[in-house]
């Protein structure tokens, strides 16, 4: 270790600029008390056709607009779905599809402050082959 030292010392032209460096602090970083605590939120709907009617085993894609990871869900007997322990800190993108049908996006926005957030999504468009 004290070879290194002397070799940097070396390179630095003098051994009290060494002193200086290896007294230097780190940066302090603020931590605030409580910062780990992060809410959490919920999606929940139901999906439905152009008539209304609810659409079981239909696909829901909801995309994490940060890091794009896609999560699926697929919707129950009554086209229904939920997606829980969401960070209310991000963007998520949903939609869903069926039977060569897809939903329009939807976004649940971070300035949506509701912990429960109900998107109810209707399949309009034929989807691309």
């Amino acid at each position: 270790m004290k070879v290194l030292a002397v070799a940097l010392a070396a390179c630095l032209g003098s051994t009290s600029a060494f002193a200086q460096m290896q007294q230097a602090q780190p940066p302090v970083i603020e931590q605030r008390q409580g910062s780990t605590h992060t809410t959490t939120r919920s999606i929940i709907g139901t999906v439905f056709d152009k008539s209304g009617a609810p659409v079981p085993n239909a696909v829901v894609l909801l995309k994490d607009t940060k890091t794009l990871q896609v999560r699926s869900f697929i919707a129950q007997k009554d086209g229904s779905y939920h997606f829980y322990g969401l960070n209310s800190d991000i963007n998520y993108e949903l939609r869903a599809q069926a039977n060569g049908f897809t939903s329009p996006s939807k976004l649940v926005s971070v300035f949506d402050g509701h912990q429960l957030v109900t998107l109810n999504l209707k399949l309009k468009k034929r989807m691309k082959s």
